[in-house]
């Protein structure tokens, strides 16, 4: 494979970006991702939803003992949640630069709130929002204003918890799942770092500290004793020395390996440490340093990369992503609906042996020019939503080559690797005597890019 189409699927969601990459180098590319600005315009489609906690609890008033007005308000929030799924896959597919949207991704499974649990959409919009906004920002501080969104609040159960009863969720996620990991830290501080949790509770703009309920009490974090608050205690969090590595680790798993050698780990959250936790020059120093090593392979895509990249390479513009949304949940990554609290865990996870055949089935769909049935759209589609059953396809090829070059310019663009028996199918499909200026050129590349697609080596990048 190409290494600018490489670095475009792991710094996007598909080969859209690779000729930027090598015009710009990757260097400029980088920077000129981290200069992108977030549209933070509110969707349309949230009219009528309720945003702040006053205007949610008016909503259930409004529904309590009327069991035909909250069905239809449960299926209004649904096709609202749907809008606001489609919504975000096509910022991921359309952006110049994607890497913000790919980090707001990787963010989105690190501090995961859920649909099932919070139930309000504005709130995982506004939770979303933070994540882009602060997608390339400093990592102490995105954990700071996480604690105060009213979806983690929710998500986690933080509203039980008070000084009259402590509930220890927020606190041990907060430790084992968005900054040390396990083994770093005690069941002292968890039960401890409840109480200074404690009465942080959902507001009308985001999360506060309800007085009635905090727990104004000294308490022993980490060997500091005090009376200690969200901010507080994240600041005391960063100080231990386990801090850099846990995140590190998943940043080189989400861009670059499912088994992130730990040397690496060590040497990049050491300069993690050093940056006083900023992102960004992280992420430089990670993607400059790996870019020209022989790491193609060692990542399963995940399923909307994949599709992402059927959609780019076959020139689909016109699908309705509540499709996609539809299909990768199929395949496992439920957008604002983590299986856990621990996310999407990746990896082999992305390709069992069934979900394999349901990639090979939509990459034979898409290839054949046909949509997923109308008939998915039924319960999640607005009545003047488009829909579209049949795609005009075409695969940008050099007309002028001859059949293993054509091979190769697809192999560069789809496969980090082939074996002498697979070239040999190639070979099969597009004979040697292939006439690239024949009738039928364009439809035998097709079936070459096709069989290609349902290769183990395009799962791989």
């Amino acid at each position: 494979m190409d290494v600018n189409t490489l670095w475009s699927l792991r710094l996007g969601f598909s080969g859209k970006q690779a000729q930027t990459i090598k015009e710009q180098g990757i260097n400029t590319f980088l920077q000129n991702a981290f200069a992108t600005k977030p549209d933070i315009t509110l969707p349309d489609f949230f009219e009528g939803s309720p945003k702040t906690l006053k205007e949610v609890k008016a909503v259930r008033q409004s529904i309590k003992n009327d069991v035909t007005k909250a069905r239809a308000r449960r299926e209004k929030e649904k096709k609202i949640f749907f809008d606001l799924k489609s919504w975000w896959i096509n910022k991921m597919a359309t952006e110049e630069y994607p890497l913000r949207e790919k980090m707001t991704l990787f963010w989105h499974n690190h501090y995961v709130t859920t649909y099932k649990k919070v139930k309000i959409n504005y709130w995982l919009y506004s939770h979303n929002t933070l994540l882009r906004e602060n997608a390339f920002g400093n990592f102490r501080e995105i954990t700071k204003q996480i604690l105060r969104t009213n979806a983690m609040i929710i998500y986690l159960d933080n509203n039980k918890n008070t000084n009259k009863g402590f509930n220890e969720n927020l606190s041990r996620e907060l430790l084992e799942l968005f900054t040390l990991g396990e083994g770093n830290y005690t069941e002292t501080d968890i039960k401890n770092g409840a109480h200074g949790l404690a009465g942080l509770v959902a507001g009308n703009e985001g999360g506060y500290y309800r007085t009635a309920f905090q727990d104004d009490e000294p308490f022993t974090y980490f060997g500091e004793k005090g009376v200690f608050k969200s901010d507080e205690m994240v600041d005391i969090i960063f100080k231990q020395k386990s801090a850099p590595y846990f995140i590190t680790r998943k940043l080189l798993k989400w861009f670059i390996y499912d088994n992130p050698p730990e040397e690496l780990v060590k040497y990049y959250g050491d300069y993690l440490r050093e940056q006083d936790y900023e992102i960004e020059p992280l992420l430089t120093k990670i993607v400059t340093e790996e870019f020209d090593k022989s790491t193609a392979g060692s990542k399963i895509k995940d399923p909307l990369t994949y599709v992402i990249q059927l959609y780019h390479e076959l020139n689909i513009k016109e699908q309705n992503h509540k499709l996609t949304a539809l299909f990768i949940r199929q395949q496992g990554m439920d957008l604002f609906n983590q299986p856990n609290v621990k996310g999407w865990s990746g990896g082999n996870y992305w390709l069992t042996a069934q979900l394999y055949l349901q990639r090979n089935r939509i990459a034979n769909l898409y290839c054949n020019g046909k949509n997923f049935s109308e008939k998915m759209l039924r319960s999640v589609r607005k009545s003047d939503e488009p829909y579209t059953s049949t795609f005009d396809i075409t695969i940008e090829w050099n007309h002028n080559n001859k059949s293993k070059e054509v091979i190769t310019e697809l192999k560069d663009r789809l496969l980090f690797d082939t074996d002498t028996i697979t070239q040999e199918n190639f070979e099969s499909i597009l004979k040697y005597d292939f006439d690239p200026t024949s009738k039928g050129a364009d439809n035998g590349v097709l079936r070459l890019f096709n069989y290609m697609v349902k290769t183990p080596e395009f799962q791989l990048i």
